[in-house]
């Protein structure tokens, strides 16, 4: 039986355990619950601390399991990535708010929540930039405020929380991350038998094929063959369109893939 570990809360938690059901397994109705067994499908998912799993991989405790790339990163673990899975965060910096001045304090001291230490400590060196960095668990936007630090280093998505509380992006982002599918990495690795491979290979392309159908819609249309090859450059497919001739003369049927950020759908 697959052994795969999820994230038991935080952001990746739900968008995890949607895109398990999306791709067809059974997934825990209560979320005090540890594991779960899908008996049909011959997986058993154990929901942990998004931190952990990596680590639990990498040791060679679980097969699969779904985190952050950045916390793969950040954990040292012997596991490499399978499949990026589109959803999650990316790490950015941020400047403090505007002293009575109007000017803003030197950036001297660091705090995170993720980017972890080590991320943030890499980026600074990288940049010649001497900092004191502290790790915070939770709620670093107000670390600025109460003069614990000069700038924060902090994963968001909209960056709305930072707004409220009178900050901004500065820079570039100290490092991208999503969720991923990650596995030991190979040369670690126990040999595995024939059936684990097989499974793992199953739960791989049906997240793959969960990933394709959110990227992509499929379109129909008639259009008039002698467009078609103008057609074919504007929606290409995954590999070619399907073209299916219409019983008007000179007109074709159109089947092709799209991607879903570039229609109005």
């Amino acid at each position: 039986m697959l052994r795969v570990a999820l994230p038991n809360k935080g952001t990746l938690a739900e968008p995890a355990a949607t895109m398990m059901r999306e791709a067809g397994y059974r997934q825990r109705t209560d979320s005090r619950d540890l594991s779960v067994v899908d008996e049909e499908n011959e997986i058993e998912f154990f929901y942990l601390r998004p931190k952990d799993i990596a680590t639990y991989v990498g040791k060679g405790d679980l097969h699969l399991g779904v985190t952050g790339f950045d916390l793969m990163e950040e954990s040292g673990s012997q596991t490499q990535e399978i499949i990026p899975l589109g959803f999650g965060s990316r790490g950015s910096t941020s400047p403090p708010r505007p002293t009575p001045t109007g000017r803003s304090r030197t950036s001297t001291a660091a705090r995170s929540r993720r980017p972890t230490p080590r991320l943030v400590r890499s980026y600074l060196s990288g940049k010649r930039i001497g900092a004191e960095i502290v790790k915070l668990d939770g709620a670093v936007e107000i670390s600025i405020q109460l003069g614990l630090a000069d700038a924060i280093a902090d994963v968001v998505s909209s960056g709305r929380t930072l707004r409220q509380h009178g900050l901004q992006i500065i820079g570039e982002a100290i490092a991208t991350s999503q969720a991923t599918l990650i596995e030991r990495e190979k040369r670690h690795d126990r040999a595995e038998d024939a059936e684990t491979t097989r499974l793992k290979k199953v739960f791989a392309d049906r997240l793959q094929g969960v990933v394709v159908a959110r990227e992509y819609l499929m379109m129909d249309f008639d259009c008039p063959e002698g467009l078609l090859e103008a057609v074919e450059k504007v929606a290409p497919g995954l590999q070619a369109p399907t073209v299916s001739p219409l019983s008007k003369k000179g007109w074709v049927a159109v089947r092709t893939m799209v991607r879903t950020k570039d229609t109005n759908a």
